[in-house]
């Protein structure tokens, strides 16, 4: 995941210098007023956005399977502890689960 965001902020980065010299070099329109460094900003975040989805879908999908086995494992230690709590519940009194509440 840390490999992914790296690069995805690596695109960001590449984004916002070319970005940057679009907009000083006059191709680009300039923001209004004061605006000129968010404008600057958001149009390198809306371009490096579906490049980052194409280029990077790979890596996200490395880890996507990261996240998804953490949480099979998180879920199945859970489930282990609970049967664990379970069968010393039913060691320490055999009589109070069949008795009504």
């Amino acid at each position: 995941m840390f490999r992914y965001t790296l690069m995805r902020l690596g695109i960001f980065v590449g984004c916002l210098v070319v970005v940057w010299g679009l907009v000083y070099s006059g191709i680009a329109p300039r923001g209004l007023g004061d605006s000129n460094y968010m404008w600057v900003v958001l149009l390198a975040l809306v371009i490096s956005a579906p490049i980052s989805f194409v280029v990077l879908r790979g890596e996200r999908d490395r880890a996507s399977a990261q996240v998804v086995a953490r949480v099979d494992r998180a879920r199945a230690n859970l489930e282990r502890n609970r049967s664990q709590e379970d069968e010393v519940l039913d060691e320490a009194s055999p009589g109070a689960r069949s008795q009504p509440s």
